[in-house]
């Protein structure tokens, strides 16, 4: 503890993880630095035993201190990896921890020539040349695999169109660790698609060995950004696809399962893992579902995406009740992603969309039977819409986002009637939400890179720039405190806004991690914020240390 004792900051931090635990206190502590830096701030320090699936993080302060709360690691031996763009760890890559005091450990990183393998979708975006016009379609992309994998291709611009057809087959509930085709066609536009072919082909590697453009990165953590504590579970199969993950008041972590008919289970205080099956409905289609939602009884309920219709799992009885679309709605290309049961006390109906249909549904519970709306009916034709994120407010009125568009959209719970919110920013494409205890609704623009917030009682909206461009957020969490949370597909950063001063944080992973659904637990202090890592087969908590 001497060392610790040479900064003072190291010191709070040793007194935060160490409080409770005895002079004695096991702990695994040290100093970050490199040949070209000295002392470097902002690195990610990695640290789990061999065979567990719980790696714990912590990220160095601007003197280069690190330290592991004692709580999080016991005795033994941990393997140490690190993230810091342009370097890798040159030594040690193990510690062990032991009863008694523990020596610091001088981690030493080494610069690294070529930095094309720790690059996010966001320093992609940044780097490639190419208008945003050229850009935008790649959005789509970053939902199945990284850009890196177009990057390193190869292909010329022919090659590129007939790769593009061909993925565009493919299910939207695709990973690179379980890809699923469609069952019916679906007809891409060609011209739009031979446009971003030869763009691509310009940013490939068709014409050399390396990219003729400057790779770009973003800045390392700092300041508030290194305060925090970050554990990863890893889920049993490489398979499984985390998407909208929640706690219970157990504290349990569950989750939708993307690409699989399963919803799964979390216990994070052993690292314990549940999968409860439920039944395919279409022998054939992509499995797996998006949306995960609980209702006032706390049962949770499914979209089953292309699987069609909703399910809803009994917490008490640990029984599944399928709710399937009925053969007049159900063509092949029938798709939920969507389920808010959060009303359904009040009138025992839930909401859901039907994407190809670009409308929504509702389901009545006791009869089964789902009532069609078209909310844009009284729009002009030609625009493409797709009701996506959904939240209802205490009457069972929905509001939706208008994720193919620019809207935010209510429908009255008796009437039916629609209506439309344009938002501020053009093109903005809303995507997840949530409802806060005024009623307002909270948002992401995905396409805009903004949050933005609908006050229903005075009609208006208003929109934050999140503050690294190419973030593209999907979802947004506000928490008890009135800080908005947010998380990237492209970035690897987990955003925290304060809304009144539009201060923000933004806290770097520990590796390549696709943010879908975000969640808070407000019965912490500071609060604890939970995400699926989509691609990752994990979840992951991030504690900040204020």
């Amino acid at each position: 503890m001497i060392f610790l004792r040479s900064a003072a900051r190291a010191c709070v931090l040793f007194l935060v993880f160490a409080a409770g635990h005895g002079a004695q206190a096991q702990l695994l502590s040290g100093r970050v630095s490199s040949a070209e830096e000295g002392a470097m701030e902002g690195v990610l320090v990695s640290a789990k035993k061999p065979g567990s699936g719980i790696t714990i993080t912590v990220v160095s302060d601007r003197d280069g201190r690190f330290a592991f709360p004692a709580a999080k690691t016991g005795a033994g031996r941990y393997a140490l990896t690190v993230r810091a763009t342009g370097y890798v760890l040159d030594g040690p890559e193990a510690a062990e921890v032991t009863a008694q005091k523990n020596a610091p450990i001088e981690l030493k990183l080494r610069k690294l020539q070529d930095i094309s393998t720790q690059l996010t979708n966001t320093e992609w975006f940044m780097s490639m040349p190419g208008s945003a016009e050229q850009k935008r379609p790649l959005i789509e992309c970053m939902s199945c695999h990284t850009f890196e994998r177009i990057v390193r291709s190869r292909f010329n611009a022919q090659e590129f169109f007939a790769v593009l057809l061909r993925m565009a087959q493919f299910a939207n509930n695709t990973t690179m660790a379980k890809v699923q085709p469609r069952v019916a066609e679906r007809k891409p536009n060609e011209e739009l698609a031979r446009k971003l072919a030869e763009y691509l082909a310009t940013v490939n590697l068709s014409k050399g060995t390396t990219w003729n453009y400057e790779l770009k990165t973003l800045p390392r953590p700092s300041g508030r950004a290194t305060r925090v504590v970050i554990t990863e579970y890893d889920l049993p199969r490489k398979s499984i696809a985390p998407h909208d993950v929640r706690t219970d008041a157990q504290g349990n972590v569950w989750y939708s399962n993307f690409v699989e008919n399963f919803l799964g289970r979390l216990d994070p205080k052993t690292g314990g893992h549940s999968e409860f099956a439920y039944p395919v409905q279409k022998p054939g289609f992509p499995t797996g579902a998006l949306a995960l939602e609980v209702d006032r009884d706390g049962n949770y309920w499914l979209a089953a995406m292309f699987q069609t219709g909703l399910v809803k799992f009994n917490t008490k009885t640990r029984k599944f009740q399928s709710f399937p679309l009925p053969a007049e709605m159900n063509a092949n290309t029938a798709q939920q992603s969507m389920v808010m049961p959060g009303g359904a006390h009040i009138d025992g109906k839930v909401w859901t969309n039907e994407v190809s249909k670009q409308a929504i549904l509702r389901l009545d519970i006791a009869s089964g039977k789902y009532e069609f709306i078209d909310p844009f009916r009284d729009m002009p034709r030609g625009v493409n819409h797709s009701p996506y994120g959904m939240i209802a407010d205490r009457e069972n009125n929905l509001y939706f986002m208008d994720f193919g568009d620019e809207n935010i959209g209510r429908v009255d719970a008796k009437t039916f009637q629609s209506t439309i919110y344009p938002t501020p920013t053009r093109r903005s494409r809303p995507r997840r939400t949530m409802m806060d205890a005024q009623g307002r609704v909270w948002f992401a623009e995905f396409a805009a890179n903004k949050v933005g917030m609908f006050d229903p009682q005075k009609e208006s909206i208003r929109e934050w720039d999140v503050p690294t461009a190419h973030t593209y957020p999907y979802d947004v969490f506000l928490d008890k405190n009135g800080e908005l949370w947010s998380g990237s597909m492209s970035s690897d950063r987990i955003l925290r806004m304060d809304t009144e001063s539009g201060r923000a944080v933004e806290y770097l992973l520990p590796r390549q991690t696709n943010v879908r659904r975000v969640f808070v637990d407000n019965s912490t202090k500071p609060v604890t914020f939970w995400v699926g890592s989509n691609h990752g087969a994990s979840i992951i908590k991030l504690e900040p240390l204020d």
